[in-house]
């Protein structure tokens, strides 16, 4: 026997608005689904499609032969129908038949309406057909219908704010930050979500449901406008993300980790850098340092606690300007490079451009995007790696303390001996010659180690070692300090430093460079005597993962001109601009038209409490009675449709005994009873005291609360 639906549908006129309001929020899910999919064409069927179904459906139920069909047979009918329709699809683009007669561009456009009115029609007959005849049915609906948007904005979550193409695309040639969008979107998200869990209950409490979303999806857009849009998660292995003020010197986790620069957020944006001055790396990467492990605290390398270490590095931000202490050397091979820097992801110290020799706080163009902006002057290498041929390494002024803290390794021979048997073959006018010996280092782990984020070396006592002297597979981490003690151990001194390292080629000729998450690096870095730290970088020759990302230029130019200054970020809007609203006009208008309701309502909500005891006698009857229904309403109890004011008071007579009483008075004086017309002005004030006193006795607090927060109670007092 066939399965009956559960809800019968009524075309009368009171079931069209939750029928007309399901199917456009299913249909909105599926429009917004198909945008990043297929061409207009096919959105406008996805649209359509959906509606006819969910009509269909909402409005033939016992009318129609779905209802003579089983639960299984529609579903099975269905998923015929989607086949159908990619297969005629298909046979449209492929036969050249229609392509013939019309145009290839027509047919395409043919072909995508056809597929995906298919695929809208039949997969919202089935969601409408599920959520009549299966308990689980509307749960799947609301799943489907969060899936949608989630899917559709997924691009833009961990700061990539010109996706989804067509929202980023949309905005920027119009003027619009994409995330005004993406924040109407999610509005829009929160609403339809809420709207189908409040189609299956009561649908008389709607627009009071309504009010209160959009009062939630407001408070949302206030928390932005205070404390900015949220930021991606990002692993901290490196150490350089987290809470500002932490510094340099604290101790950090464990950063052997797996999973260091994590695939999935590995494109999120940390910052972005502008160039002031124009300068281009001589080893094809730009290197920001911002801190350095240097001391071996009898496990692994470390922040350095010591003050007559690293006196390059500045440890924390500041609001004004501060220069480091120990400038590097070589000037006339180097040059002065000012860059600006913002941050989208709060960092615990400042970066710069190998090597920053100063650091100055600026006024932030843009608190909404940026957590700090300031700009970073650098003493940039311009000499290459010939030039550190013959020269000796270490600072002359170093204690003889400070010169053992820069060569600490780990007790272990093996280093020292792998690294005499590298250099073994170097020729004799190199044998003693510092670079050329870290050179011979670089080169073997260049062509012997592998790349991977996935490797045995985490947790083992000593992860470099691990590494090194088992299947050299690791991340630059592991790199960096095999690199290091295996120099140290040949007497020069190095450290690890940490930062960013970005390729040349992702700046594309511009002034901005995009740092992202996967960006993230350690390098070993070498003191050469009269120079200064010198990066010299393993770069392994193999791979087990892929850490590239595609090149975000529209997103670098979009960031690059929101921290030159507002009016430079201002001006790259309008000379994309359309004609099109203003959308923080318009965002401000509605700012406004949403405060003056929310004041307007407690206006007129305090009012009508207000009001009784100063209205004439005569009206006593009528407002004092107002008023209490103004408080029921308040925590939960109003009259329902079709139900009488004695009916009313006696449901709520567990809450209020005394408004059996004030009901009768009321209507008999509404009435025109003579003996209730002498009911004077402190009878009825007593009267609703009393009720006051039964509701603050007999309602819990939490409904009390709410009540006094809630603006449009007394939409619900009739």
């Amino acid at each position: 026997m066939a399965q009956h639906m559960t809800t019968t549908a009524d075309p009368s006129a009171h079931h069209l608005l939750p029928t007309s309001l399901r199917a456009v929020i299913i249909a909105s899910a599926l429009w917004v689904l198909s945008l990043s999919l297929t061409v207009f064409s096919g959105s406008v069927a996805a649209l359509l499609g959906c509606l006819i179904a969910c009509y269909l459906v909402d409005w033939g139920i016992n009318r129609s032969p779905l209802d003579r069909l089983r639960l299984l047979s529609i579903v099975l009918a269905c998923t015929a129908l989607f086949g159908l329709g990619l297969i005629l699809a298909t046979v449209m683009t492929n036969t050249g038949v229609l392509a013939n007669l019309v145009s290839p561009i027509y047919a395409f456009n043919a072909s995508e309406f056809v597929k995906w009115f298919a695929m809208s029609f039949s997969l919202t007959v089935s969601l409408r057909a599920l959520a009549h005849r299966t308990s689980f049915g509307a749960v799947l609906e609301i799943f489907f219908v969060a899936s949608a948007f989630v899917i559709t904005l997924s691009a833009h979550r961990n700061g990539m704010i010109h996706r989804p193409f067509f929202i980023g695309d949309f905005a920027l040639t119009r003027g619009m930050d994409p995330a005004s969008i993406l924040m109407a979107l999610g509005c829009g998200a929160v609403l339809s979500l809420a709207a189908l869990l409040m189609l299956e209950n009561n649908q008389k409490r709607l627009p009071y449901h309504f009010a209160v979303l959009g009062l939630l999806c407001f408070s949302l857009v206030l928390y932005v406008r205070a404390f900015g849009l949220p930021t991606p998660q990002l692993t901290d292995d490196l150490g350089l993300t987290g809470s500002e003020g932490i510094g340099s010197n604290s101790q950090r986790e464990n950063p052997f980790r797996d999973g260091q620069n994590n695939s999935d957020d590995k494109e999120a944006p940390v910052a972005i850098v502008v160039f002031r001055d124009d300068y281009a790396p001589v080893n094809g990467s730009y290197y920001f340092r911002e801190s350095a492990y240097s001391q071996f605290n009898g496990s692994m390398l470390d922040f350095t606690s010591r003050d007559d270490m690293d006196q390059d590095l500045i440890e924390r931000f500041t609001n004004d300007s501060v220069e480091t202490s120990q400038l590097p050397a070589a000037v006339n091979e180097r040059t002065a490079v000012r860059t600006s820097i913002g941050l989208l992801v709060s960092h615990r110290s400042p970066f710069g451009l190998d090597s920053p020799i100063a650091y100055r706080s600026t006024p932030n163009p843009n608190n909404l995007r940026f957590k700090r902006t300031y700009d970073a002057y650098s003493l940039a290498p311009e000499f290459d790696f010939n030039y550190l041929i013959g020269r000796e390494v270490g600072r002359e002024d170093w204690s003889s303390e400070v010169w053992q803290e820069y060569l600490a390794i780990p007790n272990d021979a093996r280093y020292q001996a792998l690294a005499e048997t590298l250099i073994a073959d170097l020729k004799p006018q190199y044998m003693d010659d510092p670079f050329a010996r870290a050179w011979a280092v670089k080169t073997y782990l260049d062509e012997n180690g592998i790349y991977s984020l996935k490797n045995q070396h985490a947790y083992e006592s000593d992860p470099a070692a691990s590494f090194l002297f088992g299947d050299l597979t690791g991340y630059c981490m592991h790199f960096s300090f095999a690199a290091t003690y295996l120099f140290r151990s040949l007497g020069i001194p190095t450290r690890v430093g940490i930062g960013y390292s970005v390729p040349a080629s992702n700046r594309a000729g511009g002034t901005s460079l995009l740092i992202q998450a996967v960006h993230g690096h350690a390098w070993p870095e070498i003191y050469f005597r009269d120079i200064g730290w010198v990066i010299v970088d393993p770069a392994p020759q193999q791979t087990l993962v892929d850490m590239t990302t595609a090149p975000q230029d529209s997103l670098q130019q979009l960031l690059g001109d929101m921290l030159r200054d507002q009016s430079s970020f201002e001006d790259f809007l309008q000379s994309r601009q359309t004609s099109f609203i203003d959308i923080s006009l318009l965002l401000n208008f509605i700012y406004a038209l949403v405060a003056l309701a929310l004041a307007l309502a407690y206006a007129i909500k305090y009012y009508r409490l207000w009001i009784p005891p100063h209205a004439r006698a005569d009206q006593q009857y009528r407002v004092v009675y107002r008023a209490v229904l103004d408080q029921l309403a308040a925590v939960g109890y109003h009259r329902n449709y079709g139900e009488s004011r004695e009916q009313f008071a006696a449901r709520v007579g567990e809450t209020a005994p005394s408004l059996k009483s004030m009901t009768r008075y009321h209507l008999n004086q509404a009435l025109g009873d003579a003996d209730f017309q002498s009911f004077d002005r402190q009878q009825w004030q007593a009267l609703r005291d009393n009720i006051s006193k039964e509701i603050q006795h007999n309602v819990v607090t939490w409904k009390k609360v709410l009540a006094n927060l809630n603006p449009f109670t007394w939409l619900f007092s009739k």
